[in-house]
């Protein structure tokens, strides 16, 4: 499972997340991603918002219609997984 860092703007942060699935959806780049690998953490989506030859900037996605399509995939995508949207 891939490890991907984010700087969270808020505590200037750097936060390491592993990388469950990622998608492509209406031109727009999606990641699930969990605190740890295993079983029991807790996982978020993170929508692609910004691309620069050297960042990729991802902001958690927050509209609840948003978030339920996306969890819908992302289960789909991952079958075998529990995943609660």
């Amino acid at each position: 499972m891939d490890k991907i860092s984010f700087l969270d703007t808020d505590t200037n942060e750097v936060v390491e997340l592993f990388v469950i699935e990622q998608t492509t959806i209406g031109g727009s780049k999606y990641l699930l991603v969990a605190e740890s690998d295993t079983d029991e953490s807790d996982a978020y989506i993170f929508k692609e918002i910004s691309e620069s030859n050297t960042d990729i900037t991802y902001a958690p996605v927050e509209d609840d219609d948003e978030y339920k399509a996306i969890i819908k995939v992302f289960a789909e995508l991952l079958e075998d997984a529990d995943i609660i949207g």
